[in-house]
């Protein structure tokens, strides 16, 4: 191996190869000094080359060495004074992870080397360990950048027109029988032609995907035999994780990956990834030291001011990425950037976002980390999701965020769940949350667009799971059913004192229609979960966090083919109509020209809501009128294109009641095209006259469409 060096450059940070050789730069503005560490393969002990840096420029350490080529294996060793008291943890005899590492071949194999201290001594994190870890890390990985996109280009799909997918690269395909079965659970095969044609089936327009940053396997799951199957528990932020690699692991994983990203974009689908950027997987004081923590831990966590031997922690997970220092700043917009221009994703969800804008101790929601963001002009132009909270003080931020973000909006998750279960709630939220949430959007500027909309996600209950189970099955997680949310709110679906097993059954599919037809009626962004539309189970597992089997994975062979198509005739129907999906705010007003309002919202009786009635607690069904001929768009050839006009019926009541329809004014007559009672969703339905009665079943939607002179 060459061992010729030259002083290169300190940017771009990380490892980089100009098809000469490899320029690798490391900021770390604390340490004393830095070796650069080659191995000649994955089952290398120990580096066969340890090369000293010696040129250092603005805290950034760097070299060039010629005639190396990608597919290098590479690590750091990094000096100086190790003081946890003082916020310092370097020790050379840890092999660390390129925090800039394109690729990252392997995983961590948990050993007592791993962390900077001894195990077991009674001084705990303040002793010193001497023990090598190189045999232990998985290396980085100097990549060839170099991938024929073919003329990619983004779909670029309006937020008004998204309706996002959330899934799991493994978690989709690893039991599907379709899918070739030696790349079952990998970015390949969630490229391959059988998701595309399921995706474009149901309608989603985009993917977005849980953690794909290289991540860790917490040691004490490893020690119970589990798995950190989300992988919230980032290590390489600009790696994708190779666990997903049906490929190779010395650089395959990243052409694997934009091969993926190719194949949606050529299905018009985007690809947003779900990114944790709030903290790392070397945890507090007593976590392992795998990268940040031996590099500058000083420079790269929120340390305490009184005792910077310890972390603070606003995650729940030991640490806190510094959003206010400029390393990190530039670490996060640099990944952020490369997913963008080197692997063509389309945007982001921000995990536990709250913790990014936090400024000293409170949440400030102009912090730099969204300043920078904003004024970037490559960042700012994809979709960008927060969820909107962390565990720390005044964390919880919806409604909070800047204009241009999106955001999981928790209050129309637990708003649609109390009013579909039959809490005392107040009907206004419920119209709120159905017109987008305008009490926390609207004073901002913001469109409805910046509600993302959902009633399940990965955390917590699937949607089967959501209207079948009173408490939470987390046994197989190995904390006693400690874990994740406490109880399920005393759901009992709906029904009092059920004796009849087929009763029970037809009222929990049709709270799953109920919910998945609010949700696709609804204002907003749409997000569904994967597998929520074959009711998917967990068996009562409401954080299945670390289970990588099959209570996580989709189980294809037993899809419920009904709810399938119900959800899909859902999309298509909101696809198809731009009343379900405004781009503007409902005004409540009489239409210029029209003299209708855009909106109307009735009584069973049917008459309009009085003021006084959005008060009441009890109240648990409403009709609501939407007004196609507001709604104006252009067609494909510049023509000008006039909705229909639809009347939606909800009612939570637990008893049948009659619906009175609105007067002539609105409409003559209208024909029924959904009803979630009787399963029945078609484009020709019963017909009714103005100011007929209609029987709305107990706990069930009916959707009406004006019928054209």
């Amino acid at each position: 191996m060459n061992t010729t060096v030259y002083p290169g450059s300190p940017f771009p940070l990380g490892a980089t190869w100009d098809g000469n050789g490899i320029n690798f730069a490391l900021h770390a503005e604390n340490a004393e000094g830095v070796d650069l560490c080659l191995f000649n393969s994955i089952e290398d002990l120990a580096e066969v080359v340890k090369i000293k840096l010696n040129e250092r420029s603005h805290h950034v350490w760097h070299v060039y060495i010629p005639d190396l080529q990608p597919g290098q294996l590479y690590g750091y060793r990094v000096y100086g004074p190790y003081e946890p008291q003082n916020g310092h943890r370097f020790n050379p005899n840890k092999l660390l992870i390129d925090p800039y590492a394109k690729a990252i071949a392997g995983t961590i194999q948990w050993h007592d080397s791993l962390f900077g201290y001894e195990i077991g001594h009674p001084d705990t994190d303040l002793s010193y360990s001497t023990n090598d870890s190189a045999a232990y890390i998985p290396k980085s990985v100097v990549i060839d950048p170099h991938f024929n996109w073919e003329n990619d280009k983004a779909p670029n799909i309006p937020y008004h027109k998204s309706i996002i997918y959330e899934t799991h690269v493994k978690g989709f395909t690893q039991r599907h029988p379709d899918i070739p079965e030696n790349i079952r659970g990998t970015y390949a095969a969630l490229g391959h032609p059988v998701t595309i044609k399921y995706l474009i089936d149901l309608g989603i327009t985009a993917i977005e995907l849980m953690p794909v940053h290289h991540f860790v396997r917490d040691s004490y799951l490893a020690d119970k035999r589990l798995t950190n199957y989300w992988g919230y528990n980032s290590i390489g932020f600009f790696a994708p994780d190779v666990r997903y690699s049906g490929s190779g692991v010395l650089g395959e994983q990243v052409t694997e990956f934009k091969q993926m990203v190719k194949e949606f974009h050529k299905a018009g689908i985007e690809v947003i990834l779900d990114v944790v950027y709030n903290h790392t997987a070397e945890g507090n004081q007593l976590g392992p030291t795998l990268s940040f923590k031996g590099i500058d831990n000083a420079s790269y966590y929120r340390l305490r001011e009184e005792d910077a031997r310890y972390y603070k922690d606003y995650t729940g997970t030991g640490n806190t990425l510094n959003a206010r220092l400029p390393v990190v700043l530039r670490l996060m917009m640099d990944s952020l950037r490369y997913w963008i221009t080197e692997m063509h994703v389309d945007g982001f969800r921000f995990d536990l976002a709250s913790t990014l804008a936090r400024e000293l101790h409170d949440v400030d929601r102009l912090g730099s980390f969204f300043d920078i963001i904003h004024q970037d002009p490559v960042i700012s132009q994809v979709k960008l999701i927060a969820e909107p909270w962390d565990i720390g003080e005044g964390g919880y931020q919806v409604g909070k965020f800047p204009p241009g973000w999106g955001e999981w909006n928790g209050k129309y998750r637990d708003c649609l769940r109390d009013y579909w279960r039959g809490a005392d709630s107040m009907l206004a939220e419920f119209a709120e949350r159905f017109t987008g949430s305008s009490d926390l959007y609207k004073d901002d500027y913001r469109r409805p667009t910046a509600s993302v909309n959902f009633i399940a996600a990965h955390d917590g209950f699937t949607l089967n799971d959501l209207v079948s189970y009173n408490e939470k099955h987390n046994e197989a997680n190995g904390e006693e059913n400690n874990d994740g949310e406490s109880h399920n709110s005393s759901w009992n679906c709906g029904v009092e004192g059920p004796t009849d097993d087929k009763l029970i059954n037809d009222l929990r599919e049709k709270q799953k229609r109920n919910f998945l037809t609010s949700l696709f009626l609804s204002q907003g962004i749409p997000m569904l979960v994967a597998g929520d539309e074959i009711s998917r189970t967990q068996g009562g597992n409401n954080n299945a966090y670390c289970q990588d089997n099959e209570v996580s994975w989709l189980n294809w062979e037993q899809a419920d083919m009904s709810l399938l198509r119900f959800t899909r005739k859902l999309i298509h129907l909101r696809k198809e109509h731009p009343v379900f999906r405004r781009r503007r705010w409902f005004t409540g007003l009489p239409f210029k020209g029209i003299g209708l309002e855009d909106i109307a919202w009735f009584l069973p009786e049917g008459i309009e809501m009085p003021d006084e009635n959005w008060g009441h607690t009890f109240a648990k069904s409403l009709g609501v009128f939407l007004n196609g001929n507001a709604i104006k768009s252009v067609g494909p050839k510049g023509e000008k294109i006039i909705d229909e006009s639809f009347y939606v019926i909800f009612n939570a009541h637990y008893e049948p009641l009659n619906f009175i329809l609105p007067g002539e004014k609105y409409g003559k007559e209208w024909m029924k095209v959904l009803d979630t009672h009787e399963n029945f969703f078609e484009n020709e339905g019963d017909r009714f006259k103005f100011s007929e009665a209609l029987l709305v079943e107990s706990r069930s939607t009916v959707l009406l469409r004006l019928v054209k002179p």
